[in-house]
């Protein structure tokens, strides 16, 4: 299929939505330090009908502001948003497959890696479609969706598969929307009214702190897993994922009291102590590696959802003016200590992030972040704030994010989906973690640096180890109370 690559000339005007100034966040995303996109590996049940999957693209997604608009400078260069005429047959592709002796998921993630490297043409909107004819081990035939961070972050987007997908038990019904609201500071047990605010006050202090400490001189520890970002600008990032039993993580959480995400945190560490111990283990003896796991400092920038409410939101309440669960990038950052060690019982992980975790969301780190960005932008612009930003982040070790996605098997026109992976990569981590459920599962996908790690799949091992030492620490203990 021959891909049109001429400009597009602006449409006439359609609405308020037309000619919107970025937001600050999304000014910063298309800085050349932080050129971010989004990229979503959705596998299907049936083989792509491609007309009717066309069809489905002119009535949702033509349809929405930000995917029938260009990005320009006006003569001042503020950058903004302009409608255009679109055309669905210019974003959608269809690569030729020639598998020969290939493995077919393995021609899949090389083809969705390959990607990480062609930037999208500025001249269209920024979002494409890929239509991949090819049956791998777990679906039929995939979708690969490649989106500039600029048009909006991941709840956006979830709540855009949302509008484009029906539940694949009644083709004229949405899927049912999973919330959760945020817990009020009226509700927190075991805290007064007074105590609760001073503890918010003193730990966000804390917090800040160790915010300027890392933009400043605080880094991690240089791990295997760490990487460069200096040495190339245009890196070929690696991209798989492992899908596990989203009920295991629920038995746990359960359990142990704890969320979702909590249990994550948790099965990550535990994965990555296995990991690096490995690493290390290939030049060190198992002592000196195990003690060395004990001095490392490694955080995680945990993406937050700062709207005033969670979970995936009505598109159509989502850009409704005055919304407060406003399309586009509302995400801060939490920077999370990982604590590396071998332990004879694996739940000591859950209870060290629990304890974290515990700590963290009596704090508004992640609102200052979102905040200081933008304070950042304006008072020195987006060149300098995205240095001071990308320095920051840099001096930490990876990106962890989690998204809850539709709770019934839903179809995206008409095709039934299987999975859905999404992850994001062009900031300066060497690895990116990203966890979405979607019915009973959980996709756990991976965005790596292949010359920091070059064996994700190994990584995806030790992820899927960790968790089922968990759940089996889990069972026995509730087997022995």
């Amino acid at each position: 299929m021959k891909i049109k690559t001429g400009r597009q000339e602006p449409a006439g005007n359609k609405g308020e939505h037309d000619d919107q100034p970025l937001t600050p966040t999304a000014r910063l995303f298309t800085a050349p330090e932080f050129n971010c996109y989004i990229t979503a590996v959705i596998g299907l049940k049936s083989k792509i009908k491609r007309d009717v999957f066309i069809e489905g693209l002119e009535q949702t997604l033509l349809k929405h502001p930000r995917f029938s608009s260009i990005l320009m400078n006006d003569n001042s260069q503020e950058q903004k948003w302009v409608r255009t005429k679109v055309v669905a047959e210019d974003h959608v592709i269809i690569p030729k497959i020639e598998l020969e002796n290939a493995n077919a998921d393995a021609f899949l993630e090389s083809y969705v890696s390959d990607l990480t490297t062609i930037p999208l043409d500025t001249s269209k909107p920024l979002w494409e479609v890929h239509l991949v004819d090819l049956k791998t081990s777990d679906a039929q035939n995939v979708v690969v969706l490649k989106i500039h961070h600029s048009v909006g972050d991941g709840m956006s987007l979830m709540s855009l598969v949302h509008a484009c997908t029906r539940k694949t038990s009644n083709h004229e019904e949405l899927p049912s929307l999973p919330n959760e609201n945020r817990l009020s500071s009226k509700s927190m047990a075991g805290y007064s009214r007074l105590i609760w605010m001073v503890m918010l006050v003193w730990n966000t202090l804390c917090d800040a702190l160790k915010f300027i400490a890392t933009t400043m001189f605080l880094k991690d520890t240089d791990t295997p897993i760490k990487g460069d970002f200096r040495l190339s600008k245009s890196k070929r990032m690696c991209l798989v994922h492992r899908t596990v039993d989203l009920e295991d993580i629920k038995l746990i959480k359960n359990a142990m009291k704890m969320t979702v995400n909590d249990v994550l945190l948790g099965v990550a560490q535990a994965a990555l102590s296995e990991y690096l111990e490995r690493r290390y283990g290939e030049h060190e003896s198992k002592r000196n590696s195990s003690n060395m796991l004990k001095e490392i400092r490694l955080r995680a920038c945990l993406l937050v959802n700062i709207r005033p409410t969670t979970g995936v939101q009505d598109l159509a309440n989502m850009m409704a003016k005055g919304s407060k669960c406003k399309w586009g990038n509302w995400i801060g950052y939490m920077l999370f200590p990982l604590s590396l060690a071998l332990h004879d019982d694996p739940l000591e992980h859950l209870r060290r992030v629990k304890s974290i975790i515990h700590r963290k969301k009596n704090s508004l780190e992640a609102l200052l972040t979102f905040t200081s960005t933008k304070i950042l932008i304006k008072m020195l612009g987006v060149v300098w704030a995205a240095s001071l930003t990308s320095r920051t982040i840099s001096n930490t070790t990876m990106s962890f994010s989690n998204l809850v996605g539709p709770t019934e098997e839903v179809s995206l026109y008409g095709h039934p989906i299987t999975y859905i992976a999404p992850s994001a990569y062009g900031h300066p981590h060497a690895l990116t973690m990203h966890f979405q459920s979607y019915m009973n599962k959980m996709t756990i996908s991976l965005t790596v640096d292949p010359t920091a790690i070059c064996d994700p799949h190994q990584l995806c091992d030790d992820l899927e180890e960790s968790l089922r030492s968990i759940k089996a620490a889990v069972q026995e203990r509730n087997a022995t109370q």
